[in-house]
């Protein structure tokens, strides 16, 4: 039960950092999504070394926000 409820909250922080970018991109407000940037990759990171995410697909998610803040 403790390591589900770790594992959530580091999903759940991975999430909600993507949700803020997108609803900036969105929003037209670019600059303050490129600040979360790095926020993102650190929730991404965690993620990943705790085993919540591979490392492939923790690779892949950074991919696809760099990519979408590029736009």
């Amino acid at each position: 039960m403790r390591r589900k409820k770790f594992n959530l909250a580091r999903k759940r922080a991975m999430t909600d950092i993507f949700r803020k970018i997108k609803k900036l991109k969105t929003e037209n407000k670019k600059a303050e999504a490129e600040k979360l940037l790095p926020l993102a990759y650190k929730a991404i990171d965690k993620a990943a070394k705790r085993g919540v995410l591979k490392k492939r697909t923790a690779s892949r998610k950074k991919s696809q926000m760099a990519k979408l803040l590029k736009k």
